[in-house]
């Protein structure tokens, strides 16, 4: 079960409930809040007033929230409920935060909190290795923000092409976090202690929330998105 998001016994959030309420009790869900648009300082407002007030589809905010909440796979009932255009726009600016904030965020903690003076070169090894992975991550985003839904936007407007379907896609989505995971290990199990490791036991935080936060958000693709295309392609012909 992934920890990141499920901080305590799970439930199922309606409109009517706080929104302040949701974030109190599930601290994570702040990433779904951004990646919606949604902005703090929202009082004791319910979900469907916030949502209303920064113009989210509130039925699809929930469908994610519970989604990630509930560990539940089996979404194919709330489908009809969720809007592709909404989904597409949190799966971009979650592509945004990755790419923009947090991975270069990590470079930076572990450019402080790595030994570059170090003879054995695991500094170096640790470094490149992180570089490569943000390069596949980059590349993998990059795809879907270009091909992916360009082909999704054409489908809203009623055209198909023969050439791409999200079958395709499907069948080829590498989980980007499993390098992250590499990574992680090389530094847990190879890197030399000397002295105080406060700021790469930090790092190392962020890394693990990072491996969380992109299984939940490859989970949110797998089982919510590609569904959702799969019904948008039998409708155009």
């Amino acid at each position: 079960m992934n920890s990141f998001f499920v901080m305590c016994k799970p439930k199922t959030y309606k409109p009517t409930d706080k929104m302040s309420d949701l974030i109190c009790e599930n601290y994570a869900l702040l990433q779904v809040l951004s990646r919606f648009g949604v902005s703090l300082g929202f009082g004791d407002k319910s979900v469907q007033e916030v949502c209303d007030m920064n113009g989210v589809d509130c039925p699809t905010f929930l469908i994610v929230v519970n989604f990630l909440t509930e560990e539940n796979d089996r979404m194919q009932d709330h489908l009809a409920r969720l809007s592709v255009p909404a989904l597409m726009d949190y799966l971009q600016r979650a592509h945004s935060y990755f790419l923009d904030f947090q991975l270069p965020s990590i470079r930076k903690k572990l450019i402080e909190a790595i030994d570059f003076s170090l003879s054995d070169k695991v500094s170096y090894l640790i470094l490149q290795f992180f570089d490569d992975y943000v390069g596949e991550v980059r590349k993998h985003m990059e795809y879907e923000n270009k091909q992916v839904f360009t082909y999704v936007r054409d489908l809203l407007e009623g055209k198909k092409t023969e050439e791409f379907s999200i079958g395709v896609f499907a069948r080829h989505h590498d989980q980007i976090n499993v390098k992250l995971t590499e990574l992680k290990n090389i530094i847990i199990k190879y890197y030399p202690a000397n002295g105080d490791n406060q700021l790469l036991n930090a790092t190392l935080f962020d890394i693990f929330c990072c491996e969380e936060d992109l299984a939940s958000h490859n989970r949110v693709e797998d089982y919510l998105f590609v569904p959702a295309i799969m019904e948008l392609e039998k409708g155009v012909k």
